[in-house]
């Protein structure tokens, strides 16, 4: 079945057999080192069509027409060690930030902030203003940034907080190193506010959603109070009711340093619809809340003398807890610990001011229309003196149980020309309803068109968290 392979030169002179097997070795060798020109070659075939005649070139290499030469040239090394010096002398900025302990010493901030300075960590202790900012009492938990070389020493140190929780300025305290040292100072700078927008849905408590929402407390403290004439927060509030605020941040060198005031808030519940805006007529000194309709939210009285509380005895005849026989009940009475704020219901000026038979620690304040008195009696505390002006909401006493009283408690009494009404009548019934002026409506309108979009901006972003 084998047979011998048959020469494939057999009758060939050897001279051309030698030349065959040169040229077949240099198109292998062409091949070998340029598969992708001869890719290319075989491609450009193929896409040229279906017929037609190739002239197919010869695949051999060209002898050169001049004689090959050898060039030598010298190439200069780079500057590597000038390169590395420049390196060496380049210098950048480290920043890091940190919260101040009550525990901390210089040192110990210093390493926090990842630096290793003996001469900064020896002016932090000596210098007295900066003990006081940085780790005096109530220092801790203020926000330290410091700058730092590459060598990890202290550049620039700063720090700022604020006196009190009303003020519209914060005070900085910036450290800075110098040719001859560091120095210190404290800078004051006013609070920067922006406008921020959140919403949540009640499932259970007004705070629980609040909460949920990351809503300040101090926001949620102004949302009862702008919408409690219209909603019972304590007994009212129904699974499923909803709430949008815009409100400012005050920042401080853009960290946030508190709430500031509601800006806009809607409040639904049980399906009904409160809206408010706040708006500052031109050549007002303060603003007040109004519906997007241009009516004043503010009443007359608010609905109770405390934020929150449960009236424990009502208006009219009753027995006595201590006197033990049936008696009229003049006023109201609210259950709550002692201590508890009590606030004055409306503007007017203090009466009285002291002590009075069985109502032992007691306020009387006559109201701005010179009919009506408010009564806040069995205070542990008073605020007030007599004869001082009082604003709607201010603290004028604490609850407690001087005079005739069984437990802490605040008795309440309404009373229109001297005769006693009952309160929580009175009260749901005042209201005060005063539109913007008709110069302030063109300042109005445009106020309350933007902060209907707020509003519905974050109403949105609630409706799609929960989807």
């Amino acid at each position: 079945m084998n047979q011998p392979c048959r020469d494939l030169f057999s009758g060939t002179s050897p001279r051309v057999k030698q030349e065959l097997i040169s040229t077949g070795l240099a198109l292998a060798d062409f091949v070998h080192r340029h598969p992708k020109r001869i890719t290319a070659v075989i491609a450009a075939v193929l896409l040229g069509g279906g017929g037609g005649a190739f002239a197919v070139a010869s695949l051999a290499p060209t002898a050169p027409s001049e004689p090959l030469r050898l060039v030598a040239e010298s190439v200069p090394s780079p500057q590597l060690e000038s390169q590395a010096d420049l390196l060496d002398t380049h210098r950048f900025t480290l920043y890091r930030s940190e919260q101040t302990r009550a525990a901390d010493s210089p040192e110990t901030l210093l390493r926090r902030l990842g630096l290793a300075d003996p001469a900064a960590a020896a002016f932090l202790r000596k210098d007295a203003v900066v003990r006081q900012a940085l780790f005096g009492r109530g220092t801790a938990g203020r926000t330290v940034t410091a700058e730092a070389t590459d060598r990890l020493e202290l550049q620039t140190l700063r720090t700022h907080w604020i006196e009190d929780d009303s003020d519209s300025h914060f005070k900085r305290l910036v450290v800075d190193k110098t040719a001859d040292g560091f120095t210190a100072r404290v800078e004051t700078a006013p609070l920067v506010a922006s406008q921020r927008l959140t919403s949540g849905v009640i499932r259970g408590t007004l705070y629980a959603a609040t909460d949920e929402a990351n809503l300040p407390d101090t926001v949620t403290k102004q949302l009862t109070e702008i919408f409690e004439s219209n909603v019972d927060f304590h007994r009212g509030l129904r699974r499923g009711d909803r709430f949008s605020v815009v409100y400012e941040s005050l920042e401080a060198d853009g960290e946030t340093i508190r709430a500031g005031r509601i800006l806009s808030a809607e409040m639904v519940n049980r399906g009904k619809t409160f809206q408010a805006i706040w708006f500052t007529e031109a050549g007002a000194n303060k603003g007040a809340y109004y519906s997007f309709d241009g009516q004043s939210l503010r009443k007359a009285y608010l609905a109770a003398p405390m934020e929150f509380t449960r009236m424990s005895s009502g208006f009219g005849m009753r027995d006595h807890p201590v006197l033990g026989y049936r008696r009229e009940h003049r006023g109201v009475d609210y259950a709550a610990p002692t201590g508890t704020p009590v606030r004055t219901v409306g503007d007017g000026r203090v009466e009285f001011a002291g002590v009075q038979n069985g109502y032992g620690n007691v306020v009387f304040v006559k109201h701005r229309n010179t009919r009506d008195t408010t009564v806040y009696a069995h205070l542990s505390r008073i605020d007030v003196k007599t004869g001082d002006n009082v604003m709607q909401g201010e603290r004028i006493g604490a609850v407690g149980q001087t005079g005739v009283a069984t437990g802490p408690h605040l008795h309440f009494e309404f009373r229109i020309n001297n005769e006693p009404q009952d309160p929580a009548e009175i009260l749901a019934e005042q209201r005060e309803s005063v539109p913007v002026s008709p110069g302030g409506r063109a300042a109005f309108a445009k106020l309350s068109a933007n902060m209907k979009l707020q509003l519905s901006s974050a109403s949105n972003i609630t409706a799609s968290t929960f989807e």
